[in-house]
């Protein structure tokens, strides 16, 4: 059995540990992203949606990766201040991590495992992919990087009505 959403840990772009449990309770958008990838002006869609249902609840963690293409070759500081300047990014980042394989962050190991993606495969295929967690820590739906961030509103107020 995999380990519990909220007994897992990351640590922010400001070099602090973040526990989910501080979650808990809340419905979690997580995202792998990158700076210079196409899907990047998601991140703008993204903050629209942590600034529309924040006071509701949501919370959404955006986790630079570098996996994909190069494509988020920047220092932890880069990414923040390319996101702040770029798309008034507000919603919290970590540090830069792997995905995919055996160093794959212990966040993406758990919602790669209980949110499988097409053709079954937790492996995840690029930047932006999403994760929609339930109040209840369990992952509710895998989004593919080409869903734009205002097409799962639906999902997030499902969830955060449930």
């Amino acid at each position: 059995m995999s380990e519990d959403f909220y007994s897992l840990t990351f640590t922010n772009n400001k070099n602090q540990e973040v526990k989910l449990s501080e979650y808990e309770g809340k419905v979690v958008l997580i995202v792998n992203t990158a700076s210079k990838c196409g899907f990047t002006p998601q991140y703008k869609g993204l903050e629209e949606l942590y600034q529309k249902y924040q006071a509701q609840g949501l919370v959404v963690l955006g986790f630079p990766c570098d996996q994909f293409g190069g494509q988020e070759p920047g220092s932890d500081q880069d990414i923040e201040q390319f996101c702040e300047l770029n798309f008034g990014v507000t919603f919290p980042l970590s540090k830069k991590v792997e995905v995919n394989g055996d160093n794959a962050h212990p966040v993406f190991k758990k919602v790669t495992t209980d949110a499988r993606g097409l053709l079954g495969s937790a492996r995840i295929k690029w930047n932006f992919t999403k994760f929609l967690i339930g109040k209840d820590g369990q992952v509710i739906k895998r989004f593919a990087s080409t869903t734009k961030p205002m097409a799962i509103s639906g999902a997030i107020e499902k969830a955060l009505n449930a």
